[in-house]
């Protein structure tokens, strides 16, 4: 069996499409969608309502660390339109679809950190329902799951209002708890990386990225052959090992859209 690991599409439907073509089986670890693509003002979420022009500003903030004015910004646009959330809904829910379309319904996938979590579940959860605190048996192998990011406020607002945008955030002892109950696991798969510096190190805006809590404990603990996650663009070490476990940066397949294989015999 042959499992093909991405993470990171930010809307790289084209590509997710060809690889689920070719996977044996296709593993997903979040971060289907993107807010704002910053390498083009005309992509991502805010690209496709508010337009390459209206965004372009959003992104030179962004880059410049001007987060005070990145934020009114941000409101500003969703003012701008009569009604936000619908836009917003019917713009993620498109691409919720053509998510699905692509991987099929056999496809091993959970959400990330930008993504929508109740959205999912009732656009698209009745055909692929996310996994999360699951484990699932392949070819033998004990493969467990867990969702979204972790921060110390459980639910966090990304750059407005919740009435617009609330992506998979949730309070470190809940992500906790969720690692705890998986047990023992061959493979440990999460949108978000151990606490281990080199695999956290973002060396393009130059930081630590959010990592997830217990993800280092159960490792030493359980020891299992691999932990792949995404989340993290441009890492220092996209692999390293940790005593018995491979640890694996499986993204940023938006734009490098090419799986991580891994052969289980």
């Amino acid at each position: 069996m042959r499992l093909s690991f991405v993470s990171d599409v930010h809307g790289n439907i084209a590509a997710l499409r060809r690889v689920a073509r070719e996977a044996q089986q296709l593993v997903v670890l979040g971060d289907l969608i993107d807010y704002v693509d910053y390498h083009d003002a005309s992509g991502g979420i805010l690209g496709r309502i508010f337009g390459a022009r209206r965004v372009q500003p959003f992104l030179d903030l962004r880059l410049s660390g001007d987060f005070e004015r990145l934020r009114r910004l941000n409101h500003e646009l969703w003012d701008s339109i009569a009604d936000p959330l619908g836009t917003l809904t019917e713009v993620v829910a498109a691409l919720y679809r053509e998510v699905v379309d692509a991987v099929g319904p056999n496809a091993l996938l959970t959400l990330g950190n930008v993504d929508v979590a109740d959205l999912w579940t009732e656009v698209v959860g009745g055909e692929l329902p996310y996994l999360d605190g699951e484990v699932v048996e392949i070819a033998g192998r004990r493969v467990g799951f867990v969702a979204g990011g972790a921060s110390r406020r459980a639910g966090s607002v990304f750059g407005g209002p919740s009435r617009v945008w609330r992506p998979f955030v949730r309070g470190q002892d809940d992500y906790r708890a969720v690692v705890a109950a998986l047990g023992p696991v061959d493979i440990l798969c999460s949108h978000i990386p151990p606490a281990i510096p080199l695999l956290r190190y973002d060396v393009l805006p130059g930081r630590l990225e959010m990592c997830g809590p217990g993800l280092v404990e159960a490792i030493d603990e359980h020891r299992p052959e691999l932990a792949v996650h995404g989340h993290v663009h441009q890492p220092i070490a996209r692999r390293l090992r940790r005593g018995r476990t491979e640890c694996v940066n499986v993204g940023f397949f938006q734009r490098f859209p090419t799986p991580f294989e891994v052969r289980l015999r």
